[in-house]
């Protein structure tokens, strides 16, 4: 899915030509070894808005419905992996292939679910192919009052002035944080927001400045954001979680990725990196995640579900392994094209053995709702 970049020779050499034009010259902060010094995190950002907030996977039923009792269990399980925070609808798939209805019946179902919850916070996806369609959905989830919003640059935007005014725009209709996606959706073609319009609107608002960094040269990006601190106020690492301990290291202060079935495993790599306290560990812990990722080589289904749908039945959370699929060229089709998973005894025992793998990360007591 466009929104989250996967490591791969063809797509770093792809996203570094078209991004390197975003990044000023002289705003990347000078290299000092192998991690540069960064600036501390500005005093105004919200302490809630960090750490991992993980996009949730949106469950089906057999007939291709939106599957709402298992969309507010994941939010629970997400909750007892004691994860920080998380996010819906934001992958390109819950925002192209969902109706309106389903969307604003889904921010609700999580709002009423999430005023029962201990840790995780919500975060409601506001973006559309324009202002009026981004507005609909912001004013919707206003009423439902998540902890914050995030919104990718719209379908239709052309110029970076495009996205400005898109933006301006929500800044009129919430206070809270709100959590800009460097990257467009399937039909986006227009310029990633340069790292001096993110300033900018930094600057102009105080509940801005909190950025999920996915597009061109992702490190120097990064690099040039930690620098703008403040009025940047979090950046956050994506592209799948692939390359976020390097990111972590250099100074991002989240990830935000439809990883959620790993909330846990995340969470605990978060631990560790932030107290310093077993660098073995949380290598460990970062390099087993990593073996679960590379499973999208060797099995079917798309990255961010895949097998992931699999570990999301295993655990209770999810009924099947459904997914809503595009039409040729990444169109989106007139009514749902849903196919369920189907994996071979070799390959669900090569995800047990990876999986396996994890535990000393994991909760160890099972989930608190029915299997």
């Amino acid at each position: 899915m466009p929104s989250e970049r996967k490591f791969s020779r063809r797509g770093i050499l792809r996203d570094a030509m078209a991004g390197a034009a975003g990044v000023v010259a002289g705003a990347i902060l000078p290299e000092g070894g192998p991690l540069s010094a960064v600036s501390a995190s500005p005093a105004d950002a919200d302490a809630r808005i960090q750490g991992p907030f993980l996009i949730l996977s949106t469950p089906f039923t057999g007939s291709g419905a939106v599957d709402f009792e298992a969309l507010a269990r994941q939010a629970r399980y997400v909750d007892w992996c004691g994860c920080p925070g998380m996010i819906w609808p934001l992958s390109s798939d819950s925002v192209d292939l969902l109706t309106t209805e389903e969307k604003l019946r889904g921010m609700e179902v999580l709002a009423q679910t999430s005023r029962d919850l201990r840790t995780t916070v919500l975060c409601l996806g506001v973006q559309g192919k324009d202002t009026d369609e981004m507005l609909l959905y912001a004013k919707h989830a206003e009423k439902l009052e998540p902890a914050a919003i995030i919104s990718r640059p719209p379908d239709t935007g052309k110029t970076e002035d495009d996205l400005r005014q898109y933006w301006r725009a929500l800044a009129s209709v919430t206070k809270r944080p709100v959590i800009i996606q460097t990257t467009g959706g399937a039909a986006y073609k227009g310029p990633a927001p340069s790292v001096p319009l993110l300033v900018e609107l930094a600057r102009e608002f105080p509940n801005f400045g909190y950025v999920k960094e996915e597009a061109g040269d992702v490190i120097a990006r990064i690099r040039a954001l930690l620098g703008a601190r403040p009025p940047i106020r979090r950046v956050f690492g994506a592209r799948g979680g692939y390359g976020w301990l390097y990111e972590l290291r250099l100074g991002v202060e989240g990830l935000i990725t439809e990883r959620a079935i790993y909330a846990d495993v995340l969470t605990r790599i978060w631990q560790l990196h932030q107290s310093g306290s077993d660098p073995v560990a949380l290598r460990d812990a970062y390099s087993k995640f990593l073996l679960m990722l590379n499973l999208d080589i060797t099995h079917p289904g798309e990255d961010l579900r895949g097998i992931h749908l699999y570990l999301w039945k295993k655990r209770g959370v999810f009924r099947t392994m459904v997914s809503r699929h595009y039409g040729p060229n990444r169109t989106v089709p007139p009514s749902p094209i849903c196919s369920e998973l189907h994996l071979t005894e070799e390959q669900i025992a090569e995800i047990e053995f990876r999986f396996e793998a994890l535990k000393p990360y994991q909760k160890p007591e099972p989930p608190p709702f029915p299997l």
